[in-house]
């Protein structure tokens, strides 16, 4: 398939993919974070407010506009960057250009007041939720002092203190000290849209080429969150370590580890092990979380709350197994084959393959990473798995345990 990169006036770097025979192409459009939020929820209120209405259109007129065309739009709040995407029909790629632009470039953010009220009581509505509030509490702990922590928690703390002032500086700063990145993927002549993204993104203030540094996050301790929920009728535990980002040696291998311990369904060892043999889970997974600066590891299970011990013992064993005892060859080529075929997966629509390419750009890592991670997995061996299990499931964890 034909692919290229090119550069805007501004320095916006765009990829444009052509996938044929496909009736609905792909834009999004990725704004990196100079710094971090100065105010916990800022962000998460900003990203709501771009649809409430610009200088041109009032948020029925947006909602109107969009379901005329069969436009699916969406302002969208990531880890280290914003982003904007629509999916519309090849002949409405303009339209649908023209209404993000507006977006972008005029919001108004008037409805400021009724929105925070909005999301506050949407958010008490989803702290009511056990898998909600373990998740929450892991995350504030471990990423104590760092944006990667801001969860409801934070932010309903911090919500009667939020100005109108604070969404206004935050997207100043968006919009004028951030790095550029869009991606377009669809059945149509680059030359024919091109003169579109020149005179729409632009003429947006010029890209920046800075990205942030991979920091060092080290945890010294282990942590234990404990959250007492008088009607809750299960306990959940969610339990994690620090550990490298997509930019590691080890990054492959991890990702691997992850698919054999727990992100794999009912093949995963945890499932096998504490669902199946032992009975002592609902939901059992892990999951491996690649950010921009860092990642994390966690092992999240629901269960009795009788079975909390048990279950931390579980933990243990699995990890000690692969710590000690080399991952057999065909365990080892089914976690390949499954990760290799879950990238597919995200890429088999145009709009998933915008956005994962745009992901990887706008971090830093280059449009066709996903295709050089492939084969950095296929390399991967046995012995590298378990070098990893024993670097990184140490005694300096994170341990987050909600019962009644």
């Amino acid at each position: 398939m034909e692919s290229k990169v090119t550069i805007l006036k501004n320095n916006t770097e765009v990829f444009y993919k052509k996938n044929l025979n496909t009736p609905r192409v792909a834009l999004c459009l990725n704004m990196s974070f100079g710094e971090p939020e100065k105010s916990a929820g800022v962000h998460v209120l900003m990203s709501r407010l771009f649809m409430q209405g610009t200088k041109n259109r009032s948020a029925q007129q947006i909602a109107e506009e969009l379901d005329k065309y069969a436009i699916e739009f969406s302002p969208e709040l990531r880890n280290d960057y914003f982003r904007f995407r629509f999916v519309c029909l090849n002949e409405d790629f303009d339209k649908a250009i023209e209404i993000m632009t507006d977006v972008i470039k005029n919001p108004t953010f008037e409805d400021f007041e009724k929105e925070l009220v909005k999301m506050t009581g949407e958010i008490i509505a989803e702290m009511d939720s056990p898998r909600s509030k373990v998740m929450d509490a892991y995350y504030d702990n471990m990423f104590e002092n760092h944006s990667y922590g801001t969860g409801y928690t934070r932010i309903l703390q911090n919500a009667n203190n939020l100005k109108k002032q604070d969404i206004i500086d935050a997207y100043n700063l968006l919009i004028n000290n951030s790095r550029k990145v869009i991606t377009v993927i669809g059945d149509l002549e680059f030359d024919e849209i091109k003169p579109t993204l020149e005179e729409n993104f632009g003429t947006l203030p010029e890209s920046v080429n800075s990205l942030k540094e991979n920091n060092v996050f080290d945890l010294k301790e282990h942590k234990i969150a404990e959250i007492i929920k008088s009607d809750a009728n299960q306990a959940h535990i969610q339990q994690g370590w620090i550990v490298p980002t997509y930019t590691s040696e080890d990054y492959p291998a991890l990702s691997l580890l992850n698919v054999i311990l727990g992100a794999s369904g009912l093949s995963s060892r945890l499932f096998l092990e504490l669902r199946d043999k032992k009975g002592l889970a609902y939901v059992v997974r892990s999951s491996y979380e690649p950010f921009g600066e860092c990642g994390n590891f966690s092992i999240y299970i629901a269960t009795e709350p009788k079975n909390i011990e048990v279950c931390l013992e579980g933990f243990k064993e699995e990890i000690e197994k692969i710590k000690t005892t080399p991952i057999g060859k065909e365990e080892l080529q089914n976690a390949k084959n499954n990760i290799i075929g879950k990238w597919e997966f995200l890429r088999e629509t145009n709009n998933k393959e915008a956005a994962l390419r745009g992901h990887h750009q706008i971090l830093g890592l280059g449009f066709a990473f996903n295709d050089k991670a492939k084969e950095k997995i296929r390399a991967v061996t046995a012995e590298q798995i378990q070098e990893c299990a024993n670097k990184y499931f140490n005694d300096n964890y994170v341990l987050a345990v909600l019962k009644p």
